[in-house]
């Protein structure tokens, strides 16, 4: 079930970002999310859904890999922010009116409040892991958990997607290892 979970969660967040690489950023005037929104509608619902399905799959990833509480309230945390995130996408991509307020929220929680709590979830998995495989681990959490000064600066706004995918690439590593290792 952890690998399945796994794949399903990383088809998602690729798919995740190859449909909102072109959109707008947070940085983006009201008026040009709203322009954009107009006219990649069905494209942010498709995000949306994307980004969601990653939500749930890393949930289900995080209940079948079973890491300890602190672990598991964080990959659950990471989880929730990913579908608040698709849910306010979705909510823009409905509503001109609020598309800029819901855009950034969605920005925010797919952002800094995903990246934190996945950090804690890879650096208590860390744990459990060979040496060498737990040193990429607290690498990754801890630029993961720096990305959250990007609230303060849009320079760490780079460490955002070293969490996302690194994030990814690291638990794929962990559920395909040998138990042997």
């Amino acid at each position: 079930m952890k690998r399945i979970a796994i794949i399903v969660y990383g088809l998602f967040t690729v798919a995740g970002g190859v449909l909102g690489a072109t959109g707008t950023r947070p940085d983006s005037s009201a008026a040009d999310v709203t322009v954009y929104n107009a006219g990649h509608h069905g494209l942010i619902q498709l995000l949306a859904l994307a980004v969601f399905g990653a939500g749930l799959s890393l949930a289900t990833w995080t209940a079948a890999a079973r890491p300890p509480s602190l672990g598991f309230a964080g990959g659950l945390l990471a989880s929730g922010s990913l579908v608040l995130s698709s849910l306010a996408t979705w909510t823009a991509a409905q509503n001109p009116e609020v598309a800029r307020a819901f855009t950034s929220l969605a920005f925010a929680a797919g952002a800094f409040g995903f990246a934190v709590p996945l950090a804690l979830l890879i650096a208590v998995v860390a744990r459990t892991t060979p040496r060498w495989l737990a040193i990429i681990g607290y690498v990754i959490a801890v630029l993961a958990a720096l990305s959250a000064f990007g609230m303060l600066t849009p320079v760490l706004y780079p460490l955002i997607p070293v969490g996302r995918f690194g994030g990814l690439i690291w638990l794929v590593l962990v559920s395909f290892r040998k138990t042997s290792d």
